[in-house]
């Protein structure tokens, strides 16, 4: 009897990419608005662009003549680079700031269990589910009262406020998914609270906190509530500027106004996709019980 070959029964061919295809009427009308969004959407940011850098444009389908010079003169009549010098300070101190106190607040929330536990995690939710402008006001007046508001410090006081939440919430998944057994280990051999954390749990949630801070950054620098109600004419970011350009009193060019957006849209775009390429999404879902 002749033996047969045969594959082992451990290796399996891999399951054929199945091609997600509309079903149905349903499905076809999905289909439909989706791309009607995203044509539309398309369709927006390219006239915003074609605008910046065109001489004249009415009732044509492309513009006159192309010129650059409309974000020169953005840059001279609004002073974007103190602007964006601004905004990067504001970023970066509320970065820095969030970080500090969001993550051991996030790895207390983690790994211990006290008295109103609940309370204080639904209050850290409050500032992210509730809109800005609720408790922006209230906000602006107290800092305004302690003369605060309309300086760098108020603007900065105002962000910390949903961003140090938004940290904690963003650490908890990464410290939970850290086994508690590295840091009983680490006790046992006679390390301290501070030498776990700075030495062991530090390196270890470093992804972590690279994503909370990259998150924080364009949380921060999209903010514009909370900014608007408590900037000052020398602590303005770059969204509040843009609003006050479009609405503002003065009669300004469009492409002006176009160019600074795009100017504003490009610096989002690339904070975006620097978060999307250090963050997983996955990771700030994914709950793995160690206990």
């Amino acid at each position: 009897m002749a033996a047969t070959a045969s594959a082992p029964a451990s290796v399996a061919a891999p399951p054929p990419r199945r091609r997600v295809r509309p079903t149905g009427l349903g499905g076809w009308l999905v289909w439909a608005l989706v791309a009607f969004f995203f044509v539309n959407l398309f369709a927006l940011i390219a006239t915003v662009v074609l605008d910046s850098v065109a001489t004249t444009w009415f009732g044509s389908w492309l513009p006159d003549g192309f010129t650059p010079h409309w974000y020169g003169d953005a840059w001279q009549d609004f002073n974007l680079t103190d602007v964006l010098i601004v905004t990067a300070q504001v970023a970066a101190v509320v970065v820095a700031v969030s970080i500090l106190i969001g993550v051991p607040a996030a790895y207390a929330l983690a790994r211990r269990n006290f008295p109103g536990k609940r309370l204080v995690s639904l209050l850290f939710l409050l500032p992210i589910l509730i809109p800005p402008i609720t408790y922006g006001i209230p906000l602006a007046t107290v800092l305004y009262k302690y003369q605060l508001a309309g300086s760098l410090t108020g603007v900065i006081l105002a962000n910390l406020v949903p961003t140090v939440p938004f940290v904690v919430l963003v650490m908890i998944p990464f410290i939970e998914q850290i086994d508690p057994k590295i840091e009983a280990a680490a006790r046992m051999c006679g390390a301290g609270t501070s030498t776990i954390f700075l030495r062991i749990l530090g390196p270890l949630l470093v992804p972590g906190i690279l994503a909370a801070a990259i998150l924080v950054l364009v949380r921060t620098v999209g903010m514009f509530e909370l900014t608007f109600l408590t900037a000052g004419p020398g602590s303005a970011t770059l969204v509040v500027v843009l609003y006050d350009a479009v609405f503002g009193a003065g009669i300004r060019a469009p492409q002006t106004v176009d160019a600074m957006a795009v100017v504003y849209t490009a610096s989002m775009l690339v904070l975006l996709l620097i978060a999307l390429r250090f963050v997983n999404p996955t990771q700030l879902v994914a709950r793995v019980d160690a206990r």
